[in-house]
Formats: C-alpha cells, sequence, structure tokens
C-alpha cells in the first residue's frame, strides 16, 4: 500500500490548476470589509440585548468596542443598528446597493446572522426548536460541583481577594485589561466572585475560543455514548470521495488542531464564517490539505467546526443534534444560561460563537476535575480528562519557551514555576479563560472584554498568584487547627495533685 506522502505527491500531479469557488478564501475589497462590519454590529448586538440581556449602553462599551483594528475604520461609518424588540431582529445598513446585514434570534439558539445578500425574508429558513424550556429561575447557589458541601471558606476569601480585586485594576495584569468577571471554586464551592462593566453572575458572554474546549467537551459526551469514534476517518461525507485524501483526517487529528489543511495564515481568522453569515460546510469543510493529518500544529477554528459537522453527520438527526449539548451536558450540570449559536444551515459555530456565564464555565472546569461524573453519573468517558490534557504528538512551534503546550482542544500550563504541571486551561480572544488546577481542586474563570491587539490579560501571573494565595489559605487552615488542637489537649489534659497544707 502507498504511504500517505506518496498518494498525495500522485495527487497534486492531477489535481487541475483551478480549484472550486468555494474552496477560495476570496478578496478582501473594501465592501467585504464594510459587510463584515456590518455584521459584526449586527449579530454582537443581536446576542448582547437577546442572549446576554445587556442594554445598549453596555454593549457600546463590551461587546462593540476593542474590535478588530482591521474593521474600525468601516465600522465608524457605520449608522445605528435597526433593532425590532418584536421579532428580536437587528439590521445594520452598510451599502447603497446591497441589503443590510441582518442576524434574528431563536430561543435556544441565540442569534443567527444571514449571509451577505439575504433579505429578511430568508429569516423563515432558520432553524428552530419546536418548543424551548427556557430557564427562568435564579442560579443563587455558592455550589458548583455535585454532591458538595456548602460551607464558608473564609481563608481562602481572605487570601484571594487581593488577586481578584487587583484583577479588575486595569494594570497588575495588563495596562488597559478590562476584566468583567472572575469566579474561583474550590473543592466544588464559589470561594471568590467578582464582577464588572454590568455583568452579573447570570449575564452570559462570548467565550470566544473558549467554546473549543466546550466543543471537546461536547464530543468527550458524544464519545460516552457511542455516537462517534475519535480514531475512524472519513469523518464527513464531503470528503469520502474519489481520491480526496482528506478522508485520513480523524477526529483526534482536529481536537489535536493537527488535521493539517489550509487556513490562510492565520487559522484563528475565519471571518466569512464569524462574520460574514457564511457556512460551515462552506468556509471550514471545503479546504485542501497542506500538510500529513496528525504531523504538524495549526491553531484553526476549522478544526474545531468541522468536528461538530461530522458529529451531526453521525447523528443524521437534526432535532436530535441541536438538543445533544443541552441534554446530554449542559443542563445536567447546571449550566443552563449557556447558549451555543448556529449558522443559517444549523452547524454549530462552537469555535468561538457560544455565550456562557462565568459560573457556567466554572461548572465545565468542575467536571473536569470530577473526571466527567456529574450527581453519580458519567457524563464524559473515564479518562477523557486525561485526554485533554495530555500534550498533543505536534506541538506549538513554542510550546517550550512561551510555557503553553496544547492538549486536546485545551491549552497546557505545564512548563510555567510555581503553577502545578497538570493545569490545563481553554482560553478565548479578548481574555476569556477557564483555568482547571487538579492538584489543588481548583478552577479559575476569568472573563473580559480586552482590546483585540492590545494588552493582554497576564493569565499566568494571575494563576501564579492565586496559586499562592490558596497555598496560603491551606496553611492558615494547618495553623489554625493545630491551635485548636493544641488547645484542646492542654483542655483535657491532667492537672497536677496540689497536696494539702493545714493544721489537723
Amino acid at each position: 500500500m502507498p504511504t500517505f506522502r506518496a498518494a498525495l505527491a500522485a495527487l497534486a500531479l492531477s489535481i487541475p490548476l483551478t480549484l472550486p469557488a468555494m474552496a477560495q478564501e476570496g478578496g478582501n475589497t473594501e465592501e467585504i470589509q464594510r459587510a463584515f462590519a456590518a455584521g459584526w454590529k449586527a449579530t454582537f448586538t443581536c446576542s448582547g440585548l437577546f442572549v446576554a440581556g445587556q442594554t445598549l449602553p453596555e454593549l457600546d462599551r463590551n461587546e462593540l468596542a476593542g474590535i478588530y483594528p482591521d474593521y474600525v475604520r468601516y465600522y465608524d461609518q457605520l449608522p445605528p443598528a435597526t433593532i425590532d424588540e418584536t421579532r428580536k431582529t437587528v439590521s445594520v445598513s452598510y451599502s447603497p446597493i446591497m441589503p443590510p446585514r441582518m442576524a434574528a434570534y431563536r430561543p435556544g439558539f441565540g442569534c443567527t446572522q444571514l449571509p451577505i445578500g439575504a433579505t429578511e425574508q430568508a429569516i423563515s429558513f432558520l432553524p428552530r426548536f419546536a418548543a424551548w424550556p427556557e430557564f427562568r429561575g435564579q442560579d443563587r447557589g455558592s455550589a458548583i460541583g455535585s454532591n458538595v458541601k456548602v460551607e464558608l471558606r473564609l481563608e481562602e476569601a481572605e487570601r484571594l481577594d487581593m488577586p481578584v480585586t487587583s484583577a479588575f485594576d486595569e494594570m497588575t495584569y495588563g495596562a488597559g485589561t478590562l476584566t468583567s468577571s472572575v469566579v474561583i471554586v474550590r473543592d466544588g464551592q464559589v470561594v471568590a466572585e467578582r464582577y464588572a462593566r454590568g455583568v452579573e453572575h447570570e449575564t452570559p458572554q462570548r467565550t470566544w475560543s473558549v467554546g473549543k474546549s466546550l466543543t471537546a467537551t461536547i464530543l468527550g459526551a458524544a464519545r460516552r455514548q457511542g455516537l462517534i469514534d475519535i480514531d475512524y476517518p472519513a469523518i464527513i461525507t464531503a470528503w469520502n470521495k474519489g481520491a480526496d485524501p482528506r478522508r485520513e483526517i480523524t477526529i483526534r487529528n482536529l481536537l489535536h488542531m493537527a488535521s493539517g489543511l489550509d487556513s490562510g495564515d492565520s487559522g484563528a481568522r475565519t471571518d466569512r464564517l464569524y462574520f460574514g453569515g457564511g457556512r460551515v460546510v462552506d468556509h471550514a469543510a471545503g479546504n485542501v490539505l497542506e500538510a500529513e493529518p496528525g504531523s504538524r500544529f495549526k491553531y484553526a477554528n476549522n478544526d474545531t467546526v468541522i468536528a461538530m459537522r461530522a458529529l451531526r453527520e453521525a447523528m443524521n438527526d437534526d432535532a436530535l443534534y441541536h438538543r445533544f449539548p443541552y441534554e446530554s451536558l449542559l443542563h445536567k450540570i447546571g449550566a443552563v444560561r449557556t447558549t451555543l449559536e448556529i449558522d443559517w444551515n444549523g452547524d454549530f459555530i462552537a469555535s468561538s460563537q457560544v455565550w456562557a456565564t462565568g459560573r457556567d464555565l466554572a461548572r465545565i472546569g468542575q467536571l473536569y476535575l470530577q473526571d466527567g461524573m456529574w450527581a453519580g453519573e458519567r457524563l464524559l468517558p473515564e479518562g477523557w480528562a486525561e485526554f485533554v490534557r495530555t500534550p498533543a504528538p505536534a506541538q506549538p512551534a513554542d510550546a517550550l519557551t512561551q510555557g503553553a503546550g496544547y492538549g486536546a482542544q485545551f491549552w497546557l500550563m505545564n512548563n510555567i514555576p510555581g503553577i502545578p504541571k497538570d493545569t490545563f486551561y481553554a482560553a478565548g480572544n479578548r481574555g476569556q479563560y477557564i483555568v482547571i488546577m487538579p492538584a489543588l481542586n481548583t478552577v479559575i474563570v476569568r472573563q473580559g472584554y480586552d482590546t483585540i491587539g492590545g494588552a493582554r490579560f497576564d493569565i499566568d501571573r494571575f494563576v501564579l498568584d492565586v496559586t499562592r494565595a490558596i497555598e496560603a489559605a491551606d496553611a492558615d487552615r494547618g495553623v489554625a487547627a493545630a491551635d485548636l488542637r493544641r488547645a484542646a489537649e492542654e483542655e483535657n489534659a491532667p492537672r497536677p495533685r496540689v497536696p494539702l497544707r493545714g493544721n489537723w
């Protein structure tokens, strides 16, 4: 049997010089840039209003500020968004000869962008849940994990006050960084929590690439139920044809960011999908190979969304597929304020377009601390937590120098002095993080609105300061326990007998 490289070389000789239109990324004309800027404004306004419940002033200084620098000039020329509160739609005009960019909200699906050039009549084609049981209770409890004994943790609260407060000062962990939420969980119990910028504990925020780690978790739940095999090739129909070498790509390759697919200079910029209203099947699954699957690490949004597309095709039932993340994972762990948004074709854009509260993200982290168990039920395969935090065969080029290795849709903090080596984390644009620390049984969540291209929140230093605070809290608790034992021993010690004196 010929090797993969030999087959690929032979195939390259037979490929015509022109590729199908859907495989071409296209140019960045001013018309397209304006359309993307309008798409950004339409989708973030829609999601911010109808998913997160933010006010327009909050949106202006949070979601709609600090955007991609190359969009700013076009964005600043846009008129105010047109908002239909009744139909829950947002439209933004950007061209005298093209329809406005539009985004529409549906319960359970959040907001979906229409493609460039589509009119509002296209909204009728968007997927909808027949019935969506919206959660109307309040997330008041301080227990994030399952079977947790709620107790006051004064030692952690006192020691964590300084790093948590400093995370909001816009200076200590990066000049100009804008923290909106910090949640720290120890032994399944919230021990520190703070919010700002109009965000509260029930306010979902866009996860950006933290959604990639949620995707790995959803796929883990699917693997637990026998719906997918992460090592089975030909994962989507579009690749399982003729001489197409992409049939060798496995879900494991995708989770490791090692598909080998061309994703441009920056695999993290999938603007036609995120802001152009494109479809996953056109802009993620249409690219050609540029490296052998599994041989090269390249951070790519496309790898994540294709993995979710593979689950859709494996299930072959869209109604079940769209309910699966909620019924098999999120609602079971109490993450009832998390929403996965879709493209207009019904595919989850789970590499970025997920909205979640800080507490919901902490619940995801806690699930990994519990090795996929929740309330006595196994949701993830045994050892899935170990799988996602094990270094992938192909690593980022700067993994050793920068201290950030890669597992399976999770980053690794395995090379930073002072931080336990088994620490791993989810990371997203504008400073979104879930840090999972098995050695300390701790989850750290930080959300923010850091300016794209500006200062980045120093998550390594923050985690180090939190680690020292927790270790100090344990030391305080140890001293207090020793003092109590000593006092008890002194109280119960036999008293010496004093001889009586006097005249008899």
